[in-house]
């Protein structure tokens, strides 16, 4: 894919030129997959459609997210081995197959149905797509790694914003629901195919010229090298992995519910409710790429304990918005926390880990992301079920957790035993 041209000072062409097509070639792939965060346009329909509760309409969602940390632990060792355009391509096809095979759902007895193919083949196929751009870039990208990483998963997040209103549309003319899956799935398979084609890793000894890494901490960031087993050896992966889960614990459970708790608590109808999931999916994308800038300058553990008290204040708050802008006002912050978080994550775990074995060592840390996928939505929709059908309750469970949360960042700190020191001509930097 074409891109931005840097020539030397002796008119050679720099080993980055490039690089900034891999960034657009990255967004596409994450467009497609992001189209998961528009789920909850499909609650209702699906709920009306087979009599399924609210927690049988949710459950597709909540395995597809409860999969993905087994696509991106498989697909980010193999893409550290292999190059990131195979595992791309593959789990791309997954994840769109799985929702083209999704439309053959018929009947109320056929939940398993949509929840094997939307569900696990989806989900899986997801998580093997979704990791590779992110370790891809931290490569090609270390002299801006929280930025670079925060456009690549902005994509992710803008993925409902076409997604949200295209299926509305779509199940708005149409009785059977699940058939809106088919050419959602086709599409998402022309845009996966398109971007992943073009994906590969720098060549051996890349550097950015004039570019010298940053201390951030007790030693230089992203200047050690750990492997997988080396990461899981120390408590800075099980503190990062538990900050991630903590943050899409919250996020993810108001999304799940989006659509339905606007119509709840403001009483606004169907339709601007879908719009409203759609705008906030520029927030998702936003926070993603706006905390990742913002790590950058103030350091990685400051911004996720901001995401973290924004989210406490929100979601208590929340059951209490008066009127239907205020609710949107509260729930765009709630969206760009939680964006943020996966923003600013694969940076932290670059500076903290190095980049040679990125893929695999941020893809064990997307179990938090499956943790909390499934932890979420299951809690929520449970409280609001056991309170008489009230957001009040699972709102303010979720306001205290992320204040739980707020004690990791600050003992969160660079290992204080490093792993393998990098070759001079390969250190980086955040």
């Amino acid at each position: 894919m074409a891109g931005k041209v840097e020539i030397g000072v002796r008119g050679e062409q720099s080993p980055t030129a490039g690089r900034w097509g891999l960034v657009v070639a990255a967004v596409l792939v994450q467009l497609a997959l992001g189209a998961v965060y528009a789920w909850s346009v499909f609650n209702q329909p699906l709920q009306q459609a087979f009599g399924w509760s609210k927690a049988e309409a949710v459950l597709p969602f909540e395995v597809a997210i409860g999969t993905i940390f087994i696509g991106s632990l498989v697909g980010g060792r193999v893409q550290d081995r292999r190059g990131p355009r195979p595992v791309a391509l593959g789990g791309g096809v997954l994840y769109a197959v799985g929702n083209i095979l999704a439309s053959l759902v018929s009947d109320a007895d056929q939940l398993w149905l949509l929840v094997l193919t939307y569900g696990v083949l989806g989900g899986i196929g997801l998580g093997a797509a979704y990791i590779t751009p992110i370790a891809m870039l931290t490569k090609w990208f270390p002299d801006h790694r929280g930025l670079i990483t925060g456009i690549a998963v902005a994509g992710f997040g803008f993925g409902a914003v076409i997604t949200a209103p295209v299926a509305k549309a779509l199940l708005n003319n149409t009785t059977d629901k699940p058939s809106v899956f088919l050419p959602l799935g086709i599409a998402y398979l022309v845009a996966v195919l398109l971007g992943a084609s073009f994906f590969r890793n720098p060549p051996p000894g890349y550097r950015v010229p004039g570019y010298r890494p940053v201390t951030t901490g007790r030693v230089p960031a992203g200047t050690r090298v750990y492997t997988l087993a080396e990461a899981l050896r120390t408590r800075q992966w099980y503190l990062l992995t538990a900050i991630l889960a903590l943050n899409v614990t919250c996020g993810i459970a108001f999304i799940s519910q989006a659509a339905d708790a606007a119509q709840a608590i403001t009483g606004v109808g169907s339709a601007t409710a879908a719009s409203l999931v759609a705008v906030l999916g520029l927030f998702n994308g936003a926070g993603r790429l706006g905390w990742a800038w913002l790590s950058d300058q103030t350091g990685r553990m400051v911004a996720f304990g901001g995401m973290l008290a924004l989210q406490a204040l929100c979601f208590f708050i929340l059951p209490h918005a008066a009127g239907f802008a205020f609710f949107a006002v509260l729930a765009a912050l709630i969206y760009l926390a939680y964006g943020g978080g996966f923003g600013t994550m694969p940076a932290t775990a670059a500076d903290y880990f190095g980049t040679p074995h990125a893929g695999a060592v941020y893809g064990a840390m997307i179990v938090a992301w499956s943790i909390g996928g499934v932890a979420g939505p299951l809690l929520t929709a449970t409280l609001f079920e056991a309170s008489g059908n009230s957001y009040t309750l699972p709102f303010t469970v979720l306001a205290v957790i992320a204040v739980v949360a707020l004690v990791l960042p600050p003992i969160t700190r660079l290992p204080s035993r490093p792993g393998t020191p990098r070759p001079d001509d390969e250190v980086t930097g955040p």
